[in-house]
């Protein structure tokens, strides 16, 4: 008997350690799937937050309005919903993991298309009066203002010009952002689920704002390589080599994703017929919880996208930031804000064990916070740059026209000058002309960025006169006062962006808690697509239109034709981005109240 019980002892304990030891392997691989999850979280934000960085190189590159770059911009979306149901539903019942490493792959392809346009294309040729002028006049370099001459604007065109052979190359780009919405698909509603079946309920909250944290710091490095790369002169930004590295970041996920987790078991209920597809949508409508938090997140999205796609081109025209210095900000200050809210929400929320009520008031007090920062940046906007002809007379006074014609004066009436090129020029008493010729320059010195213009007479028009009548190029900087609203500004902008992202775990913790098991992944989709088509499509296309209606100085193209805009009412611009976006911050807020 004492050798059979010996016997029971040592088949129990070798039973209990291949148990503790399967448990141990499972939980490494469901570590190691929590770190690669993180990584493609953190590789599609480096893409979409590169691709919304380049916004201004991209309509500068190709000539395009704001509005058709909220097209493109919108692209990842239109991809994202073509799939995200069917991905959604069927994607829960198949190996989701190898799921997500197949839309790294087709991510990673996406981001290659996007940088096609610059294998096709040719250099960019950067817009200037004086290039255009030079087969008309072979002193057109040294002396901008063209006297005793009647040229007309096409004139001011290369007379065996044809059409840029790359002028719809900006439909790879859209194609391309498209391809990476596709990918992107299964990587949050059924990264998510699995992630959330497999963890304890008290480490989910911790779990999903780390993963969110990570996410985070994708946008940070997509920002601060778009600013590096804006500084490449001649190549507007060179966006491709930012996307190329898009490439290389979704492949290493793909890897990681399939390889890694392929032993752990599915949960029983994933093996549901596809036949019960319109009958558990049905029973996730009918959830009030989810359909109020899927109308908040849309409302709030709405704002959120329209604000972050035309960031720093708000920036560059409200308080005269360079392109690279707006993006650079936003990445070294905004993002790091997100970031660090989203793992205090987390840690809150694990830290005093909130529940579902909770996350709810958390979330809440978060939105009214962020509301209210907000609210508080519409005092301070500047005023309008001081360009002659367009947001003040020639003779300084205050002047905002959209037309063409208030650019000529008398003192360039006879200088022959094009209105439609924008070459901006700095003179001595603070005002900006749009070009050497309109300021009525009559020579130049030196050569490249350190062309000086002398002898402008447009310049002793203005009310207080400079001793020196030369110009610069380039446009004037702000007054000092723009300057301290900028910096309290980004404070506000920060202190809420924390505010905000610390309300987001939260509201993600009530979103799957107020739904059933089997319908988790089917929920986060259609949330996705929803979120997606009416939060992430419309708003950069209707925003864009509307900051397009504020353009006073559209630029043009290398044949002719209107290209991107390059000087905006400044006024107006303030207002659109101060009461659209509170409005929707606003009413998201009373939603989830």
């Amino acid at each position: 008997m004492s050798r059979i019980y010996q016997n029971h002892i040592i088949i129990y304990t070798i039973y209990i350690s291949l148990k503790e030891n399967h448990t141990t392997n499972l939980l490494c691989v469901f570590q190691l799937f929590l770190v690669s999850l993180a990584f493609a979280y953190f590789a599609k934000a480096f893409g979409g937050a590169y691709m919304k960085s380049s916004i201004t190189q991209i309509e500068r590159r190709f000539d395009i309005p704001s509005s058709l770059t909220g097209v493109i911009d919108g692209g990842f979306e239109m991809g994202n919903l073509l799939v995200i149901a069917f991905v959604s539903y069927f994607g829960a019942k198949l190996h989701r993991p190898r799921l997500i490493g197949i839309g790294c792959l087709l991510m990673a392809t996406g981001s290659f298309l996007t940088a096609l346009p610059h294998f096709f294309q040719g250099r960019y040729k950067y817009e200037t009066s004086m290039s255009h002028n030079s087969h008309v006049n072979s002193t057109a370099n040294t002396l901008p203002c063209l006297s005793n001459q009647s040229l007309a604007d096409s004139a001011f065109f290369p007379l065996d010009c044809e059409k840029a052979a790359g002028s719809s190359m900006w439909i790879y780009v859209f194609l391309g952002n498209m391809l990476r919405g596709i990918g992107e698909t299964p990587v949050m509603p059924l990264g998510i689920s699995y992630m959330d079946d497999f963890s304890k309920e008290e480490n989910t909250p911790f779990y999903l704002a780390c993963i969110h944290t990570v996410g985070i710091l994708g946008p940070m490095v997509g920002f601060m390589m778009g600013s590096f790369l804006a500084k490449i002169y001649v190549d507007i930004g060179f966006t491709d080599l930012g996307m190329g590295l898009g490439k290389v970041q979704h492949r290493v996920t793909r890897f990681n994703v399939i390889l890694v987790i392929k032993s752990v078991v599915q949960p029983y209920w994933l093996s549901l017929s596809t036949s019960y597809f319109v009958p558990s949508l049905r029973r996730l409508f009918k959830n009030s919880i989810f359909s109020l938090m899927i109308l908040t997140n849309l409302v709030a999205v709405n704002g959120f996208i329209g604000m972050i796609t035309f960031k720093p081109k708000f920036m560059e025209q409200t308080y005269g930031q360079s392109a690279s210095r707006a993006i650079f900000l936003i990445g070294i200050m905004n993002l790091p804000a997100v970031a660090l809210g989203f793992i205090t929400g987390g840690f809150v929320m694990k830290r005093f064990k909130l529940g579902v009520v909770g996350a709810g008031r958390m979330s809440i007090s978060a939105s009214l916070g962020a509301f209210s920062l907000f609210a508080v940046q519409i005092f301070l906007h500047c005023d309008n740059a001081e360009v002659a002809g367009l947001t003040v007379s020639y003779q300084g006074a205050p002047q905002v026209s959209y037309s063409q014609q208030t650019l000529l004066s008398q003192c360039n009436m006879g200088c022959s000058c094009s209105l439609k090129h924008w070459d901006p020029v700095c003179a001595y008493n603070g005002m900006t002309y749009a070009s050497p010729c309109l300021a009525g320059c009559q020579t130049s010195s030196g050569s490249g960025r350190a062309m000086v213009f002398n002898n402008c007479t447009c310049i002793t028009e203005a009310m207080t006169p400079a001793a020196n009548t030369s110009a610069v190029l380039g446009q004037c900087s702000r007054k000092s006062d723009c300057d301290r609203k900028f910096k309290i500004y980004m404070a506000l902008s920060v202190l809420g962006a924390f505010i905000s992202a610390c309300g987001g775990t939260p509201g993600y913790i009530v979103l799957l808690r107020s739904i059933q098991p089997d319908l988790k992944s089917l929920a986060l989709g259609m949330q996705t697509l929803i979120v997606r088509t009416l939060g992430g499509i419309p708003p950069p296309i209707y925003f864009g239109a509307l900051i397009d209606r504020t353009c006073l100085k559209w630029g043009t193209k290398q044949c002719g034709g209107r290209g991107a805009c390059r000087l905006y009412n400044a006024n107006a611009f303030s207002l659109s981005e101060f009461v659209f976006i509170p409005f929707h911050l606003f009413i998201s807020t009373i939603d989830v109240a």
